[in-house]
């Protein structure tokens, strides 16, 4: 799956093949004409000879660094490029990801491939590219030019390469597993760390530092100890290297001796031998660094062929219709992940169309369970919210009130049943024609780093500074926005830490009202308000949205007890439809949630 990220780089990584393999050559021809130096030149005497082949040393080494270089640079293009492929390969899976996907991975796992595992890839990348070429090509090219200067010598090769390869082995069996272990740790680590720092507020209130530290300490110290331990027997790896080459250096010396003792041996062909025996070992030391290097990096490959093989089970019925339309085939039959029915040829005029939506919102005996879940959370939901009028539901906690909403964007697809937008079920509809017309305020108040502006804008360039500033208004943001010198260009923090809960809110009512969508749906966004801010808002709001469909979500009663209809949900079932007056009549439900918050002259 990740070949096709390198064959883009085809032409550079046989560049960078081929002047490793030139710098490889050249480092082989080296050994010879030193030998050549001591043996021709130094051994007689011969000054003119010795400038002469020491001036092609000088040259050849030249031209090998420059190689070298030039390799480095495009292994790093190559390496680079592939991190910057993978990492907005993996960002763009994750946002077509629906909540069941990115629940599955979780979200610091998510973030840990997407950043830890790519570099991983990426390092091992440039390691093997250089070397990969490098190590076969001085293993073989020396033993062939060694053998080539005395085959008796480099026999010596026989017993050091099995010693070799046997503690290679050895270290690479104990470690692989390891590395599996570590990316898992360090996906634990990113979670706790998140957790920390989104959760501070919270942690601070309930005097929960040292357990924080605690769990982040646990977290840390876990990692920590697993790469220690691969660290400590990778380490001796090396040392490892060097005895067995120190011990073949002084195998080749003292049979060397020998054979210049009795005239079978010049001193440079010894030389020579002895350099080209550790360039053969050399080889194999980088050998051992890829082996190393590799099993890391195929745990980190394999973690993001998992992201990258996901097929997200909310898909564009428009994007999957127009590439299979391209592929010849009929785009009428084009269906959702596990629906078998034909798109209707209402489905057609939608596309592209957002100002043919009305916004009759329709749940058509609905059923959901999450995945794995023993019960469904929703149960048989049918009901209908009409354009122009505000639709409120109300239930106890868990009842499954936000789960509602998020089955008309299709945040999750429903399990039985259908939601219908003007009649057509909602998985007919382009996600993006879709998307436009629903405006959605979460129960948490999500704010990102930068303006007050830019937030209610949110990247929608066709929503106008004029258009901001009415949605600011209507949300009551210029109340606060005004004190601030910068107005609505105020800065605010990451996750608007200098923002109150009440602020938050009102800055993302603001959002869902700028792009006028003709659906809205408040899942329990105005929870934070204080009475008098809450009424101003919904005064405005349902004047604003006098032709729309709203449908809000509330635990407060004097939040919704004007709307047009009250849908009571209890364990995930539909309870009661009704006003305010017909509910507090005939539905004990109802009737004991209000109670519970007003005085009989409130109700």
């Amino acid at each position: 799956m990740l070949t096709k990220y390198f064959s883009k780089y085809w032409l550079l990584i046989t560049v960078t093949v081929l002047l490793v393999v030139i710098q490889a050559v050249i480092s082989l021809y080296l050994p010879d004409l030193m030998s050549n130096i001591v043996d021709k030149g130094i051994t007689k005497g011969d000054v003119d000879y010795i400038w002469k082949v020491g001036g092609q040393m000088l040259l050849y080494s030249l031209i090998s660094a420059i190689v070298a270089i030039v390799g480095s640079y495009t292994s790093s293009i190559v390496g680079m490029g592939i991190g910057r492929d993978l990492r907005g390969a993996v960002f763009e899976k994750v946002n077509s990801f629906s909540l069941e996907e990115i629940n599955k991975f979780s979200t610091a796992s998510l973030i840990t491939r997407t950043t830890n595992d790519v570099t991983q890839i990426q390092q091992a990348t440039m390691m093997v590219l250089r070397m990969v070429a490098m190590a076969p090509v001085m293993a073989i090219g020396g033993i062939v030019m060694s053998v080539n200067k005395d085959a008796q010598l480099t026999s010596v090769l026989f017993i050091s390469i099995p010693i070799m390869f046997a503690g290679l082995g050895l270290i690479t069996w104990i470690v692989v597993p390891w590395f599996r272990s570590m990316q898992t740790k360090i996906d634990r680590l990113s979670l706790v760390l998140r957790e920390r720092v989104t959760g501070i507020r919270v942690i601070r209130a309930f005097n929960k530092e040292e357990h924080e530290k605690k769990r982040f300490t646990e977290a840390n110290n876990d990692l920590t100890n697993t790469a220690l331990k691969v660290n400590r027997v990778a380490s001796l790896l090396f040392p490892y290297m060097m005895i067995v080459m120190n011990f073949t250096t002084i195998l080749i010396i003292w049979f060397g001796a020998k054979q210049i003792d009795i005239g079978k041996l010049q001193v440079g062909q010894m030389m020579a031998v002895m350099q080209y025996v550790m360039q053969i070992m050399f080889s194999f030391i980088m050998i051992s660094v890829i082996f190393i290097m590799l099993p890391r990096a195929n745990v980190s490959a394999n973690r993001i062929k998992e992201v990258l093989a996901v097929e997200p089970k909310i898909r564009d019925p428009y994007l999957s219709s127009t590439s299979d339309s391209k592929n010849g085939k009929n785009a009428r039959n084009i269906r959702s992940t596990e629906d078998e029915r034909p798109l209707s040829s209402a489905w057609y005029i939608k596309i592209g169309k957002s100002d043919n939506v009305k916004g009759e919102v329709e749940f058509d005996n609905v059923t959901f369970s999450y995945p794995g879940a023993a019960e469904p959370v929703l149960e048989n939901i049918s009901f209908k919210a009409l354009p122009g009028k505000v639709t409120a539901i109300i239930g106890s906690t868990g009842s499954g009130k936000s789960t509602l909403l998020n089955l008309i964007p299709r945040f999750y697809d429903v399990t039985t049943g259908s939601v219908k937008i003007d009649g057509i079920d909602v998985r007919e509809f382009p996600l993006e024609t879709l998307r436009k017309n629903i405006g959605y305020a979460t129960q948490k108040a999500m704010i990102f780093s930068g303006t007050i502006r830019d937030n209610i804008r949110f990247g929608r360039e066709w929503i106008t500074g004029q258009m901001v500033e009415h949605a600011a208004d209507i949300a009551q943001v210029m109340e606060f926005a005004s004190k601030y010198p910068e107005g609505l260009d105020y800065y605010i923090d990451q996750s608007g830490l200098n923002l109150s809960g009440g602020q938050k809110q009102r800055v993302s009512i603001a959002r869902t009202i700028a792009g006028k969508p003709k659906i809205y749906l408040f899942d329990d966004t105005f929870s934070a308000l204080d009475f008098k801010t809450d009424a101003n808002v919904r005064l405005r709001l349902f004047k604003e949205t006098s032709d729309a469909t709203v449908i809000i979500v509330a635990q407060r009663v004097a939040t919704i007890m004007y709307a047009d209809q009250i849908v009571v949900l209890e364990d995930g079932k539909v309870v009661g439809i009704g006003t305010h007056a017909e509910l507090i009549e005939n539905n004990e439900i109802y009737k004991d949630i209000v109670n519970s918050q007003l005085s009989k002259e409130e109700i």
